[in-house]
């Protein structure tokens, strides 16, 4: 299957976020592609630089995203196509939004959403409410699991993912910078997982979005220019190139429970001019 990263102009208007995330699953769907992932706050806009202070969640107008939304998924169902959304979800009073992702499927329905974990300092200062679980989804027999920006400095993120049997981590970001892309390169290669990064068009001459291979090579990348783009790449478990998939990661699996190696053991007699401390 094919899966599409994107980058797409984030704004206050959520109706245009609305508008320039359809256009470019409308691309996508044209390019082949089963599954579509965007930006964090591509709908809702991002804390600091279109939600300026944590005051603004109290005058956010939620009917917009909520609408906005309800035509994405719409579209999603006439393209038949996967889509990936980052958002803010409303909480109750007095509680900041979380910073999410919305999973919608190619039948215009709700799959999931996963909320952002582990959330920078700045983000705990009033601008969102971190979330409790790992999440996945299963779109034509592929696993996917989900990650936002800082989380990319946390391994076991994307080791626990491994251990769940994800295919692929679907990351999102306000901006991929480059310790970012070193970090997203090494857990591709080290959990054998496709990863796919997006990103706003306003960072993308940082990092654009693109889509990492099980090896730790970038299969597919967009230009680092202030236009919204999308880079597409095909997900093949047998695909033979990938032997890190076929061989290393069954056979890290088999390590880590330690069996191999308790097999092997040879114990030797204790020497008796042996030093001890």
């Amino acid at each position: 299957m094919k899966i599409a990263a994107t980058q797409t102009f984030v704004s206050a208007d959520i109706s245009a976020n609305g508008q320039s995330i359809r256009s470019m699953i409308s691309r996508a769907a044209e390019g082949g592609a089963r599954l579509v992932s965007f930006c964090e706050g591509a709908l809702s806009g991002y804390s600091k630089f279109q939600v300026l202070t944590p005051d603004d969640w109290a005058r956010f107008d939620w009917t917009a995203q909520e609408i906005e939304l309800r035509a994405i998924a719409d579209l999603c169902k006439r393209q038949g196509i996967f889509a990936v959304v980052g958002g803010a979800h409303r909480l109750s009073i007095g509680h900041p939004p979380h910073n999410c992702l919305y999973a919608l499927g190619d039948k215009g329905d709700l799959l999931t959403r996963y909320d952002k974990r582990f959330l920078s300092n700045a983000e705990l200062g009033g601008w969102y409410t971190p979330g409790t679980e790992p999440v996945t989804i299963d779109v034509d027999g592929y696993k996917f699991g989900f990650a936002i920006c800082i989380e990319s400095q946390f391994p076991e993120v994307f080791s626990d993912y491994e251990g769940m049997g994800v295919d692929a981590v679907l990351f999102s970001s306000y901006g991929i910078l480059d310790y970012f892309q070193l970090a997203l390169r090494a857990h591709a290669g080290l959990n054998c997982l496709w990863i796919g990064g997006s990103t706003p068009v306003q960072k993308a001459h940082k990092g654009p979005a693109g889509v990492i291979g099980p090896d730790g090579e970038w299969t597919a990348r967009c230009a680092p220019a202030q236009e919204p783009d999308l880079a597409i790449s095909e997900l093949d478990r047998n695909d033979p190139h990938y032997i890190p998939l076929q061989k290393a990661r069954p056979w890290r699996a088999r390590a880590r429970q330690g069996d191999i190696y308790r097999e092997k053991m040879v114990v030797h007699p204790r020497s008796s001019n042996r030093t001890t401390y």
